[in-house]
């Protein structure tokens, strides 16, 4: 992929962290590394340009960090089920196709940033869920997602607007 070029208001993944609004942030990213043919289930984080197509969080842990940000309810479930019409997308239970827990019992997904990698036109087996979320530790990988600590995590949500560019290049 050739780097696009880079605006003031673009989060750009680097060797180092992540860059955005002059500061870098350590972050982890999927245990399948970079990849352009990202898949359902390969653990990559997919190299390409993105967008931030929404925000979640949970109102009983905390504030809502931004006007439009929307709660994540007990019964809130995101399809990773490449049968169902409803894959890569936000879906209520009861559901009997496979799916995450938005509503964790850890605070992995308090926050969450939804990039909109295979949506909202999902192709089936493309690739669900690359979301912006708090990280388990430094350094741990995600399942394809970006994660970072709480406190930057929170940082970045008062400053990200609908839209927002999240540029993951090839770092080979």
């Amino acid at each position: 992929m050739r780097v696009p070029a880079q605006g003031p208001g673009d989060l750009v993944l680097t060797k180092q962290g992540l860059r955005f609004l002059g500061r870098l942030l350590p972050c982890s990213i999927g245990k399948g590394g970079l990849s352009e043919a990202k898949r359902e289930g390969d653990g990559a984080t997919p190299i390409g340009v993105h967008r931030i197509a929404g925000m979640l969080y949970r109102p009983d842990r905390m504030t809502r960090p931004a006007p439009w940000a929307q709660a994540i309810g007990p019964g809130d479930l995101w399809s990773d089920d490449q049968r169902d019409s409803r894959y890569n997308t936000q879906v209520t239970a009861p559901y009997h196709y496979s799916h995450e827990c938005l509503r964790r019992a850890d605070p992995l997904y308090d926050l969450v940033l939804i990039l909109d990698w295979n949506w909202p036109n999902a192709e089936p087996g493309k690739g669900s869920a690359i979301f912006i979320h708090q990280w388990r530790r430094p350094g741990y990988p995600t399942e394809g997602c970006i994660a970072f600590n709480r406190a930057d995590l929170h940082w970045l949500a008062g400053r990200v607007v609908p839209g927002s560019r999240v540029i993951v290049p090839n770092l080979a």
